[in-house]
C-alpha cells in the first residue's frame, strides 16, 4: 500500500528538514509531499536541498501567498489521489504531532478504518506545553463540535489524521468551505454523514519547540461559527 504524509508549511526552517529525515527513518515507508505557502525563510529551499537525496519520495508543492491551511491540504489530497496513494495523512511540521505514530494511524486504517484521528483526548488529556488558557480552549472546542454536531469523536479539531482513499474519493472536496482549522472538523464530519468508519488513536501532543505558532483569533472564529451550519447543511458525496 503507497502513502503519502502531506505536510503544509510556512516559515518552518527550524523543523523541515528534521522531519523529512525523521519520516524517511520510520520502519514503514511513506513519502512525503510539503506544501509551501511562499516562506520567506527559505523553507521551499531546503526541501528542494533534500529531493537531491530522496528524489522519488520527497515532492514539493509551492505556493504564492499564505492561502489557507484548509485549501493546502485539499491541494494535497487531490495530487495525492492523482498520484495513486492509498493512504494520506496529514500532520505539522513542527513536532507537536509524533512523527513515529504515523505507523500507529496508517495500521488503524489497514484494518478497515476510512479517518484515523490522532487524538489529545480520547484517553484523559494528552497534551504537553500548553498554557492552560489554550488547553481548555481546545479541550471545549471539541465538546463544542460533539454537542453540535453529534459526531462520535473527542478530538474533531484534531490536525493529525490518516485518509483512506475511499473516503477521500467519497468527500466531495470541492464543496469543503472552511480554510482555517474549521477545515478539520468539516472533513470529518463529511466523512462521517457520508458512512465512513471513523477511528481514534491516543497519541501525546507536545507543543513546538521551535518556530512560531500559526494559531489566530480569526481561526477559531471561522470554526466556532461554521460548526454551527454543518448540521443544517446537505452533505453530498461525490458522483
Amino acid at each position: 500500500m503507497r502513502k503519502l504524509v502531506i505536510i503544509p508549511t510556512y516559515n518552518e526552517k527550524e523543523n523541515i528538514s528534521a522531519m523529512i529525515s525523521k519520516v524517511f527513518s520510520l520502519p514503514e515507508p511513506f513519502d512525503m509531499l510539503v506544501i509551501d505557502d511562499g516562506s520567506p525563510d527559505g523553507t521551499a529551499a531546503i526541501v528542494r536541498e533534500r529531493q537531491r537525496e530522496f528524489p522519488d519520495r520527497l515532492h514539493l508543492i509551492e505556493r504564492k501567498g499564505k492561502l489557507g491551511l484548509g485549501t493546502a491540504y485539499l491541494a494535497g489530497f487531490r495530487w495525492g489521489l492523482e498520484q495513486g496513494y492509498d493512504y494520506l495523512c496529514e500532520m505539522d511540521c513542527d513536532f507537536s504531532h509524533n512523527p513515529d505514530d504515523l505507523v500507529r494511524l496508517y495500521h488503524a486504517a489497514a484494518e478497515g478504518y476510512d479517518v484515523v484521528v490522532g487524538s489529545r483526548y480520547v484517553q484523559g488529556v494528552n497534551v504537553v506545553n500548553w498554557p492552560m488558557g489554550r488547553l481548555l480552549m481546545s479541550y471545549f472546542a471539541s465538546m463544542y463540535v460533539r454537542l453540535v454536531t453529534r459526531m462520535p469523536l473527542r478530538d474533531a479539531t484534531a490536525g493529525f489524521v490518516c485518509y483512506s482513499r475511499r473516503a477521500l474519493e467519497t468527500i466531495d472536496l470541492d464543496r469543503i468551505r472552511m480554510k482555517g482549522y474549521g477545515f478539520q472538523i468539516e472533513m470529518k464530519y463529511t466523512a462521517w454523514k457520508l458512512g465512513m468508519k471513523l477511528r481514534e488513536v491516543s497519541i501525546i501532543f507536545t507543543e513546538r519547540r521551535e518556530g512560531a505558532s500559526k494559531m489566530s483569533g480569526g481561526i477559531f472564529g471561522e470554526a466556532f461559527f461554521g460548526v454551527l451550519g454543518l448540521p443544517l447543511r446537505r452533505i453530498r458525496g461525490r458522483r
